[in-house]
């Protein structure tokens, strides 16, 4: 069956690909055999798409325009199906090999493996892994674990608008909102959409996992104005507690909160199993205590203990 279907693909591919003006569906059929054994016309148009979507997937850009006797037509102009001369050194080749591996999403790593499949076949070097035999036990990941980063990612890429339910941290019930998706960013693990809330009118990040139920996208253009990539992972960076302008002093269970440890700018260790510790206290810093649950106690300030207990209160009430 696989084989059969890369053959007809091939076949179509070559038919658009040859042709000087636009095919229509009947043209098509009876130059491909594998259509004329279709059993009848609804069971050829289901294949015909299907062959034609997967064609695109694969990078073919098909045309669809009106032929002289008024039918829908389809070809594949050459120089619009061209890749340029690749021109990567091995080095620039291994880089690429190795950002590939990084992505652990399915769609993602389907999309990286095509991407290295054409470029090779457009001329880029085969190299080997300059860090093969070094990575084996420990590799580079990202990790996409929540439902709302594959319509976000699609909806930032075509600018579309999207409306999603969310809840804060501290609240116990999601609300709508909508957004004007710009950016996707990765930070401490943890995925964040920058973009504009059309019903604040302002500029907000939202954590990916605080999203419920799905991204619904919405007709229109953009109401504002989308920032450069570097402004908008500082944007990201600040909302997620990168900034840090004050000291907070904490209490943390011995043998626990290793990542709170390596932010400490001081670490006193107490006999009573617990250590205190001066941290870097930013916007973000309340949400990232809450994360350690009961290894935690915030001593000073006072409004990040405050804070802090309101996200656990948050979190009791479901």
């Amino acid at each position: 069956m696989a084989i059969a279907k890369a053959e007809r693909l091939m076949n179509l591919a070559l038919c658009l690909l040859g042709t000087r003006r636009p095919l229509s569906k009947r043209e098509l059929r009876g130059s491909i055999e594998a259509y004329l054994e279709a059993g009848n016309d609804e069971s050829f148009n289901r294949m015909f798409e299907r062959d034609k979507d997967d064609l695109r997937e694969l990078g073919l850009v098909i045309e669809t325009v009106e032929n002289l006797e008024g039918e829908t037509g389809y070809l594949a102009r050459r120089d619009s199906n061209r890749l340029p001369p690749v021109s990567l050194d091995a080095e620039e080749a291994a880089a690429l090999g190795l950002a590939a591996k990084v992505w652990q999403q399915a769609r993602l790593a389907g999309a990286a493996s095509g991407a290295l499949q054409k470029l090779r076949a457009g001329g880029m070097p085969e190299a080997g892994d300059p860090y093969e035999g070094q990575h084996s036990a420990i590799e580079p990941r990202i990790p996409v674990h929540e439902a709302a980063f594959e319509p976000l990612m699609l909806a930032c890429r075509d600018r579309r608008p999207v409306v999603f339910d969310y809840r804060k941290s501290t609240a116990a019930h999601p609300e709508t909102r909508q957004v004007e998706p710009w950016a996707l960013e990765c930070w401490r693990g943890h995925w964040y959409l920058a973009g504009f809330d059309r019903d604040r009118e302002a500029e907000r990040v939202f954590r990916l996992s605080r999203i419920t139920g799905k991204v619904r996208s919405r007709a229109g253009r953009y109401t504002a104005p989308v920032p450069d990539v570097v402004t908008v992972r500082e944007t990201v960076a600040s909302w997620a507690g990168e900034s840090a302008d004050r000291t907070a002093r904490i209490r943390l269970r011995s043998g626990s909160g290793y990542p709170l440890r390596a932010k400490a700018g001081s670490v006193k260790e107490g006999d009573d199993g617990w250590d205190e510790l001066e941290i870097p206290y930013g916007h973000g810093l309340d949400a990232w205590l809450v994360e350690f649950g009961p290894d935690v106690v915030v001593v000073e300030p006072a409004d990040l203990r405050a804070d802090v207990m309101d996200r656990l209160r948050a979190v009791a009430l479901g």
